[in-house]
């Protein structure tokens, strides 16, 4: 049997202005934006040849390695990769950093969100490496995450035709051991870390010409609880607008799921559009994860596209009205009995998005 529709939590939302000062661009009125079908896959040829018939011609590859040290972040591996997706007809508009939304002991580098030094500074010249690399492999874009917590869910739930549903539900939630391998972890010291990384990298990316694009904390916490002694300081609007004006440059924004931004949200139907509004106006978003939930702040599910609580063609065209021409793609679908990997549902997905935006390209 179905789960009934979820309603936002009573928690703690964090508040945020929805209205931005006027866009200002030196070069002239703001365009209307092309948004792409894109996806964030395995980029193996078999994979590839499958997404180049479905018509998903823009992707974000699988991770190059873990380690500076790894052949795939070399100059050489980097340009072979994208050359071999290329010969697909299908652009590598992007490739994850090695910093994952991993829990912290299971992280890559997980010495630059523990702050360790001098450990954590010899981790991020690695990172400033490697964002050098891809500019010179031809490769415009890197996405990462700055997590300690990971992706936090509590039970699943299901959904329509018996999927299992990716579920959150803060009251449900057991925070088991109170305390991450990370230790308290309080905003101010969340924002060290994250100022700290950010001083370095943004200047690298932004001489590089590499635009570097980092996905919120997923899902955002009460405001003074946090979550096993972690507060997810990128886990709220407030808190992404404070990241991206952290060393200003147009080559720093972000990764901007939209199922994740949701998440942060009262009223995620109403809210959304404001919030893209106030990010894509600035050219602060580089890729967007379309997926959609049902309910909102501390209690939701991650459902398919249609049947959310957001009117995804209408979020369409809000990227749209802002100049966004960068991909869209299915994130974390339902998992469906006997659909191996997901494949299937992400193949929903694709159809989907390509509806939506051939319907956005006859509107004009």
């Amino acid at each position: 049997m179905a789960a009934a529709p979820l309603m936002a939590g009573d928690g703690v939302a964090p508040n945020w202005t929805p209205n931005p000062p006027p866009f200002e661009n030196p070069v002239g009125p703001k365009k209307k934006g092309r948004p792409k079908l894109g996806t964030q896959h395995i980029s193996d040829d078999a994979t590839l040849r499958v997404l180049s018939g479905l018509g998903v011609n823009n992707i974000c590859s699988g991770k190059p390695g873990d380690k500076i040290t790894d052949p795939g972040w070399s100059v050489e591996g980097l340009t072979k990769l994208r050359e071999r997706v290329e010969g697909h007809g299908i652009r590598l508009e992007m490739v994850p950093l090695p910093l994952s939304s991993a829990y912290i002991t299971r992280h890559e580098y997980p010495d630059i969100m523990n702050g360790k030094s001098p450990e954590r500074d010899r981790n991020i010249d690695d990172i400033c490496k490697m964002i050098q690399n891809c500019a010179k492999a031809g490769i415009p874009a890197v996405k990462y995450n700055m997590s300690i917590l990971g992706v936090v869910r509590t039970e699943a739930s299901i959904g329509r035709g018996g999927a299992k549903l990716s579920t959150f539900n803060y009251a449900a939630g057991k925070q088991d051991p109170p305390l991450t391998e990370a230790g308290p972890v309080p905003a101010d010291v969340y924002w060290e870390r994250i100022t700290h990384f950010l001083e370095r990298v943004v200047p690298v990316a932004t001489e590089a010409k590499v635009r570097i694009a980092c996905h919120p904390h997923d899902p955002g916490m009460p405001i003074g609880k946090g979550w096993r002694g972690v507060e997810t300081v990128l886990g709220s609007v407030d808190g992404l607008k404070k990241f991206v004006s952290i060393k200003e440059s147009p080559y720093h924004g972000l990764n901007f799921c939209q199922g994740t931004v949701t998440e942060m949200l009262k009223n995620p139907g109403k809210e959304i559009h404001d919030v893209i509004r106030y990010f894509g106006t600035r050219g602060k978003i580089f890729n967007v994860h379309f997926r959609n939930i049902k309910g909102g702040f501390l209690n939701f599910q991650e459902v398919m596209p249609d049947e959310g609580d957001v009117n995804m063609i209408q979020a369409a065209r809000t990227y749209k009205e802002v100049g966004y021409s960068g991909m869209l793609m299915p994130d974390h679908v339902p998992r469906i009995d006997g659909d191996q990997g997901g494949r299937q549902a992400f193949a929903f997905g694709y159809g989907y998005i390509r509806a939506v935006l051939q319907m956005l390209e006859q509107e004009g």
